[in-house]
């Protein structure tokens, strides 16, 4: 019979239990406990997550039903769905939110080379939401609609690695394009994101920090021509219908984005749809702006 460690165990081993402990101690999260330590609580929330657990209850379960290989698991307090209930109520949430922070900055300098395909060395960063359904009788404060109630995640992700560098929790009722009032810009970075996030005047304090977005436009977006660059043959075979430097000429946008904008119009043949792209940047080929949009789909699947 096998007797090394446990695979759980193992990709525990990777956690840098001194950073854990300080963090711990910062909040004094361990003070009058006796069994149920906040290693043990991170641990059991850990194995649900990797083992996709859908309650506490099924948590529970799982974990009693190995009882004998709790120990080698590192959790050393007992499992009841009680404890843990109280443990994630009563326990400081800032412990886990700094220590969530030091495992980011851990991780993404070793995705930071990650090749995705493409002739960019900037940070590349996908914005969206994910709204969570919640008990309105156990969460009211969250009200979202008049018989439920709802958060919404807001989150950053980093595509090389697909490692979120900023989460943001808000009640159900905040529109999508809000979190950008909270977002500190990166210098030279691109984000992309759907049209849900379409302000000019808040892209517009995008381009002001001197990074890029990618974003799709609205049909009734009123805008006009100034350029139009040559499209070659290459191009409109994997796509692209147009590429235009335009203003923007309506009566509120083009206060909001008083310079010029590039356009570009791409055609995908898998889905039989068109897309219209606007981006502040004006150096890179077209086809990667369509690319760098459908790399937008590794922040739907992180929400999965």
């Amino acid at each position: 019979m096998y007797t090394g460690k446990l695979v759980f165990a193992q990709v525990m081993e990777h956690m840098p239990m001194k950073v854990f402990r300080r963090c711990v101690q910062t909040y004094n999260g361990n003070h009058k406990v006796k069994s149920f330590s906040c290693l043990d609580q991170y641990l059991c929330m850990a194995f649900a997550q990797l083992t996709y657990r859908e309650s506490l209850r099924e948590t529970e379960v799982c974990l009693r039903a190995q009882t004998k290989k709790l120990y080698h698991m590192g959790i050393r307090g007992g499992i009841a769905r009680n404890t843990l209930s109280n443990a994630n109520k009563v326990r400081d949430w800032r412990i886990y939110a700094d220590f969530a922070e030091a495992l980011i900055k851990t991780a993404r300098p070793l995705y930071a080379k990650e090749d995705l395909g493409l002739e960019l060395n900037n940070t590349i960063y996908a914005l969206d939401s994910s709204t969570i359904d919640l008990c309105l009788s156990v969460f009211p404060w969250a009200l979202f609609r008049s018989t439920k109630s709802a958060v919404k995640l807001h989150t950053l992700l980093d595509l090389r690695g697909n490692i979120p560098t900023f989460i943001h929790i808000s009640n159900g009722k905040m529109h999508d394009v809000n979190v950008l009032d909270i977002l500190i810009p990166e210098a030279g970075a691109f984000y992309i994101m759907d049209r849900g996030y379409l302000d000019f005047a808040r892209l517009f304090h995008i381009n002001q920090a001197s990074a890029f977005f990618v974003i799709r436009a609205k049909g009734n977006m009123v805008y006009r021509r100034q350029y139009s660059h040559a499209v070659t043959t290459e191009e409109k075979l994997c796509g692209i219908r147009c590429d235009q430097t335009i203003v923007l000429t309506g009566i509120n946008s083009k206060n909001a984005y008083p310079q010029q904008l590039r356009r570009i119009k791409y055609y995908d043949s898998k889905s039989n749809k068109t897309f219209n792209f606007l981006t502040n940047n004006f150096t890179i080929p077209a086809q990667t702006v369509a690319d760098l949009y459908r790399y937008r789909w590794q922040v739907e699947l992180f929400f999965k």
